[in-house]
């Protein structure tokens, strides 16, 4: 069983959530996909594949365990799956081209053909595998409430008629995500995160445009997406700690934007109800730690340090003096370490090995140990 506590702050060596597929669960995979597996023997391999997932992140000393979101082909596409007839489309990256160094890829589109509506619990077997099978706590990663609307706009969701009232499609979004959080906490589930990557994509001008195009202005989408949030948050029970992970990008190493904090930080810190953030940190792409100076006291920050996109390991020195930079604009027991994001946000994986993968896992909670007395 896993420890049950309270989580005033994130733990200070956290990873956030997708881990490489074993080639032989992607092979699985194709052959149920092409009718040659049936989904028992799918369920057998994701589980073995699970299991060995768990043993992973016990065995570098991480305190918190996803199932490495391996019965998912992307991190968002299995929960917005379960609620209707929606797919999220991307074309194709190529991941070897990303060993050379992340390229900007094309952002996925979300196309909803019909209302959304949550008739089941979506995770709950997830939480109770890991509760079988794990010492350490689980951690249950959903797409950010405003996700579908960030990838497609009024267009995309009113496209196929499945929505005339965007107001009525922002009720069933809430709808669906306060039955699914009332539904993990049933099944003992105690943390979630949130991965939201439209917020820290706001401050490209490229993406500004892409947005202005549809007919959608920026900047009165983070005030929106602020509010949705919250009224999720305002319906969950509780007893869950909820963290909002931001990034700009995972698709096989590729990127989708870029951009620094500082054009929605103050709004985000301040006006959102979220207790601590995960943000990406691993690359220019992402700014100084400036924008931190808005954080109020009350929360805290997890510091994507680690890149997912790059087999190079960080030296131990670079990230201490990068924590050290963070800490003049919030306190240090405010802070916490990780990768920027996870190591497969699409089953295909980050061009990366998993020997890397281990390391850099092993890196984050040899840093947190050598840094906080409570790590």
């Amino acid at each position: 069983m896993c420890k049950e506590r309270a989580l005033n702050l994130p733990f200070r060596a956290e990873h956030i959530g997708s881990l490489l597929r074993p080639p032989s669960l992607l092979d699985i995979r194709r052959r149920h996909a092409a009718g040659e597996v049936d989904a028992e023997d799918l369920q057998i391999a994701e589980d073995n594949a699970i299991i060995s997932a768990i043993a992973l992140q016990e065995r570098v000393g991480l305190k918190v365990v996803t199932d490495g979101e391996y019965r998912r082909f992307a991190y968002n596409d299995f929960f917005f799956e379960h609620l209707g007839d929606v797919t999220i489309t991307a074309p194709p990256v190529n991941t070897e081209d990303a060993r050379e160094g992340a390229k900007r890829a094309p952002q996925p589109i979300a196309v909803v053909k019909s209302r959304l509506r949550w008739a089941a619990p979506i995770h709950a077997g997830e939480v109770n595998f890991l509760k079988k099978h794990a010492k350490a706590m689980p951690k249950i990663t959903l797409p950010g409430p405003c996700a579908l609307h960030f990838r497609g706009g009024a267009m995309q969701i009113q496209r196929y008629e499945a929505y005339s009232d965007l107001n009525i499609f922002w009720a069933d979004i809430i709808e669906a995500y306060a039955n699914e959080l009332n539904s993990l906490a049933e099944n003992g589930c105690n943390y979630v995160q949130f991965d939201e990557t439209a917020f820290a994509k706001f401050s490209d001008p490229a993406v500004q445009h892409a947005l202005a195009k549809r007919g959608d202005n920026w900047q009165e989408l983070i005030d929106q997406y602020i509010e949705i949030t919250n009224r999720v948050l305002a319906r969950a029970p509780k007893s869950l700690v909820i963290g909002m992970h931001l990034c700009r990008g995972n698709r096989g190493g590729h990127f989708h934007a870029e951009g620094g904090y500082e054009v929605f930080a103050e709004k985000l810190f301040n006006a959102l109800d979220i207790k601590f953030y995960f943000l990406e940190y691993d690359s220019p792409r992402a700014g100084d730690f400036s924008p931190l100076r808005f954080l109020p006291p009350a929360k805290s920050v997890v510091l994507g340090l680690v890149s997912t996109k790059s087999e190079d390991l960080e030296k131990k020195d670079d990230l201490k003096r990068r924590i050290e930079e963070a800490a003049n604009y919030v306190d240090m027991n405010r802070l916490a370490i990780s990768p920027q994001c996870g190591f497969a946000s699409i089953a295909e994986g980050n061009p990366i090995t998993p020997e890397m993968q281990e390391a850099k896992l092993r890196l984050v909670v040899e840093i947190a140990n050598e840094i906080w007395p409570d790590a």
